[in-house]
């Protein structure tokens, strides 16, 4: 941090946003991150460097935050969800059925790595290939996962992280673009900054976005990614005494351990569970509520959804922060036990 102000960089630009970006394209196997604001900008950015708008249709995981198909509601996009497998991610063989159904030459796919588990992408990228659908890879939970040997982000033409204050390592706010595309990564960083075109003066022929990520902020997130390793390290030890005392979400290969989701027997024991632990000021909540049964999203197309539907009914999201104690983890499981 010391650097940073040391550096006189306090708005959008400065050497630590250059570093950051380079570490954080190192993990995620990319030639190129663009550090921004947040993980929605990103998605945002994505959208625009495809023109999304009322003529495309954007396929997306229906087990996710709002964050990830918010962009495309505002561009008027048709949104479609697909329903997860038992691992809380997308099933490739409802994403390859709604593909053989809006066969439109402007399509977008976006998988979402939840919780910190990286989807089945040697299915889903050949599926997405075969259909000529763009895919953008959600990995804003899976910093520092990995599946197949391939990192979290490392996958589609962009990937997008997160830095929110929840994720496994933070900028207070933040995320980032990913991709191998240098068209791609310079137009990115073009358009996070208001469009600026290279002039002495204020000068713009598009209209962009303020959505690039400050010096200080990127200080914050170096410093954090110095200390992924151990909080991936933590955060797996808390899910494995979890895990010895109550099912949890199938475990998947890689996983960056950044939430524990505990499976209850019943939509009853999981209410149960989350008023235990509210009484006892520990802050639990439900798995992500599938989009396709949110108010707003009423009108949209969905591919299965008993699943994910079943995950909400049924889980619950556990304290998994790695300045967890161990007495902490046990006080955890004797309340959800009760």
């Amino acid at each position: 941090m010391e650097a940073a102000f040391d550096s006189r960089y306090v708005a959008p630009c400065g050497p630590m946003v250059d570093e950051l970006e380079r570490r954080i394209a190192k993990v995620a196997g990319r030639k190129h991150a663009v550090a921004v604001s947040s993980g929605t900008a990103a998605i945002d950015l994505a959208m625009a460097e495809y023109g999304v708008d009322s003529s495309w249709t954007v396929i997306a995981s229906t087990l996710t935050f709002i964050a990830t198909v918010g962009p495309a509601y505002h561009r008027g996009a048709k949104i479609v969800f697909i329903d997860c497998d038992s691992t809380g991610n997308m099933d490739p063989a409802l994403l390859e059925a709604a593909l053989e159904k809006f066969r439109n030459p402007k399509l977008m796919v976006i998988p979402v790595d939840l919780y910190g588990r990286c989807c089945d992408y040697e299915k889903i990228a050949p599926i997405c290939e075969k259909f000529g659908a763009v895919l953008i890879s959600d990995a804003a939970e899976a910093v520092g996962a990995s599946r197949g040997g391939r990192p979290a982000g490392s996958c589609g033409k962009i990937g997008i992280f997160s830095f929110n204050g929840n994720k496994i390592i933070t900028t207070s706010g933040g995320g980032a673009l990913l991709t191998d595309d240098d068209g791609i990564a310079e137009r990115a960083r073009k358009r996070s900054q208001q469009s600026r075109e290279p002039f002495p003066w204020y000068q713009h022929e598009e209209v962009g976005y303020n959505y690039r990520m400050s010096n200080i902020l990127a200080a914050v997130g170096l410093a954090q990614l110095e200390k992924l390793p151990r909080f991936i390290k933590r955060r797996g030890e808390i899910k494995a005494a979890y895990a010895k005392n109550m099912m949890l979400l199938p475990p998947v290969e890689g996983e960056n351990n950044w939430l524990a989701v505990a499976l209850l027997e019943s939509e009853e024991a999981r209410d149960a569970a989350l008023a235990a632990l509210a009484s006892a000021n520990i802050e639990a909540r439900p798995v992500w509520k599938p989009l396709h049964m949110q108010p707003v999203f009423a009108g949209c197309a969905t591919y299965g959804g008993a699943v994910a539907e079943d995950l909400f009914k049924r889980g619950i999201c556990l304290p998994t922060g790695s300045g967890m104690a161990d007495e902490d983890v046990e006080r955890i499981v004797r309340i959800v036990g009760l």
